[in-house]
């Protein structure tokens, strides 16, 4: 997929997107028992000018790392809170492309309904794969919510203008909770049953804790060149 060509470069035409495609967005689930499930993450290189994206396919629910794939990009989109999906999606959408293997479901590093316009990252990208997406967010947005228990399992409803948009999900014991809410075709109770299922040790989904290593190029990833997949 490649749509530099039209994408917006404004907010004000990336705003009107946003409002023209927010109906579109599936907030019940719609998909079957996933076996395989995806994470997706974007770092940035020479100082935000080249975008690179990571996309990983693990095993569901064993969580074991199958596969992963690497797309470069010019930037399309400066960095905007609220905006992220434009200056992301793209770059994902071509490291995606790459996979032999789709995941069935994908955890996004991102906002998914949980956005002032009711469509953040996983909206965006699960519209434009017609795929289940679920946004997990390692900031808050928008929404308030009770106070939240320190206990891993522990969540409340994030709310904002009397609607519940989202969860803030505790997803190990007294650690810094996720911001989690449905992208596409996911409801909310299975989006945080979903990020729990993935989170057997660390505060992240496997699924986006390994594409935010790619795509960051930390560790074993700090040399990975686009295309290159793991066995």
């Amino acid at each position: 997929m490649n749509l530099i060509d039209d994408w917006p470069k404004t907010t004000e035409a990336a705003k009107e997107i946003q409002n023209q495609l927010r109906d579109r967005v599936i907030l019940q689930d719609q998909f079957s028992a996933p076996k395989l499930i995806g994470g997706a993450d974007v770092g940035f290189e020479e100082n935000g000018a080249i975008a690179r994206a990571a996309v990983v396919v693990l095993s569901f629910p064993g969580l074991e790392r199958l596969e992963f794939a690497i797309a470069r990009i010019p930037t399309p989109f400066p960095y905007v809170p609220g905006f992220l999906s434009f200056r992301e999606v793209p770059v994902i959408l071509q490291a995606f492309d790459q996979l032999q293997q789709k995941p069935d479901l994908i955890l996004c590093d991102g906002q998914g309904y949980a956005h002032p316009r009711r469509f953040g990252l996983a909206c965006h990208l699960g519209l434009l794969l017609n795929l289940p997406t679920i946004g997990v967010a390692k900031s808050h947005l928008i929404g308030t919510h009770e106070p939240l228990d320190l206990a891993k399992g522990s969540w409340q409803p994030l709310i904002d203008r009397e609607e519940t948009i989202g969860a803030i999900v505790r997803s190990r014991h007294n650690c810094r909770p996720l911001y989690v809410s449905s992208g596409h075709r996911v409801s909310l109770p299975t989006a945080i049953e979903l990020v729990l299922n993935c989170t057997p040790r660390y505060r992240l989904p496997e699924t986006t804790r390994w594409a935010d290593a790619i795509a960051s190029q930390r560790g074993a990833f700090k040399n990975t060149e686009p295309g290159k997949v793991s066995p």
